[in-house]
């Protein structure tokens, strides 16, 4: 595993990198991207450095940043205490291949937990931290249902929505991955502490943060590019019109990934930024199967896919029944379902196999249309 691979010297040159004064993540990818490793990147001459940064952190990059020997220490007697404890930076062979696909990948994680969860299908459920009564029942129930599937539960442990989730899928002895936006030894809430030991049990803690970082208001936002980095989907179950969750819902959609919500009463304002993503194109989810045809078969590590239709993986024959049913004009998948009688997660997954062969096209408003010479 990763502890045996990053090593002493190879765990400081990452930490020197990332927490040397005006390196951010951007400058840390050009460093990376020129110099191949943190390792050459802080040893490199200053006029190599100045290539990728300006002059005064191609100056302190000579030097490791004030607290480093402290840092290291503590990383390392973190990492050390507890088997389940690693670090994982970019590059490596684990590092979930969901995230790579972003435009702003975590450089270095911190995990507690099982680190194999990473590889599952994940899907993200999150919304207000003052949600209603509907909407901690909702949570808990989808996030329950769709665990018992098989889909790992993403959050970001926070009140309300968050821990609801995290619970549903508990509750089904399901698998859950909490986000936090803090060090991932610091709980937050504190309320939240049986709950993080529960998860860390048998699910993952992540956290891009340094050990200690307490909840610091401007480190929650960027967490939620990790929650929705690692998710085939997000569900926004409850959200105001400014809450953190409408941004988890535009990162989702900015890295292609399905985005749905579930609508509520005109007259509540715990509503509003669901029937604004809606609005916006978001798939409108009633219940845990609309989640699953939105998110369509499941496959990874662990997954409790159902049997393909006969003849999936060989394409479409001549006579394929969906095509036959589908005719050259857009039709819903309902109306598909009622034509040629398969059940809704054999259906969804044979028109996905369709759609990337070319033989039939995705249409806003969920239609499909068959193409032209299929």
């Amino acid at each position: 595993m990763l502890t045996a691979s990053l090593d002493e010297s190879e765990l400081g040159a990452w930490l020197h990198l990332l927490h040397s004064p005006g390196v951010g993540r951007e400058a840390a990818r050009r460093l990376l991207a020129r110099f191949l490793s943190p390792q050459a990147a802080i040893a490199a001459p200053i006029e190599q450095l100045r290539e990728c940064v300006d002059a005064p952190t191609a100056l302190t990059l000579a030097t490791p940043p004030d607290g480093h020997a402290q840092r290291l220490a503590a990383t390392l007697a973190w990492r050390e205490a507890a088997p389940d404890r690693q670090v994982l930076v970019l590059g490596d062979a684990a590092y979930p291949a969901q995230l790579l696909h972003n435009p702003d990948p975590p450089l270095l994680l911190y995990l507690q937990g099982d680190a194999a969860l990473l590889a599952s299908p994940c899907l993200a459920i999150v919304g207000s931290r003052q949600p209603t009564a509907q909407g901690l029942d909702h949570a808990q129930r989808f996030a329950h249902d769709m665990a018992a599937q098989g889909w790992t539960i993403v959050s970001g442990l926070a009140a309300g929505v968050d821990g609801a989730a995290h619970r549903g899928a508990l509750e089904a002895g399901g698998r859950t991955i909490a986000v936090v936006g803090t060090g991932v030894d610091r709980i937050y809430p504190a309320a939240h502490r049986d709950l993080a030991h529960r998860i860390s049990a048998s699910g993952l803690l992540i956290s891009e943060l340094a050990l200690g970082t307490p909840p610091l208001s401007a480190n929650f936002p960027q967490r939620n590019r990790i929650i929705a980095g690692l998710s085939r989907g997000t569900l926004v179950v409850e959200a105001a019109l400014r809450s953190g969750s409408l941004i988890t819902a535009r990162l989702a959609s900015e890295a292609g990934r399905e985005v749905m919500a579930i609508p509520g009463s005109i007259l509540s304002a715990q509503s509003a930024g669901c029937h604004a993503l809606i609005r916006q194109g978001a798939a409108l989810v009633t219940s845990p199967e609309q989640v699953a045809e939105e998110l369509g078969p499941l496959t990874g590590p662990g997954a409790k896919a159902p049997p393909a239709p006969p003849d999936a993986d060989a394409g479409p024959a001549p006579d394929d029944p969906v095509l036959a049913v589908l005719g050259h004009d857009p039709q819903s998948l309902d109306t598909l379902i009622d034509r040629c009688g398969w059940p809704a997660p054999q259906l969804s997954a044979h028109l996905l196999t369709l759609e990337l062969d070319g033989h039939i096209a995705r249409l806003p408003g969920g239609l499909y249309q068959r193409r032209q010479g299929a």
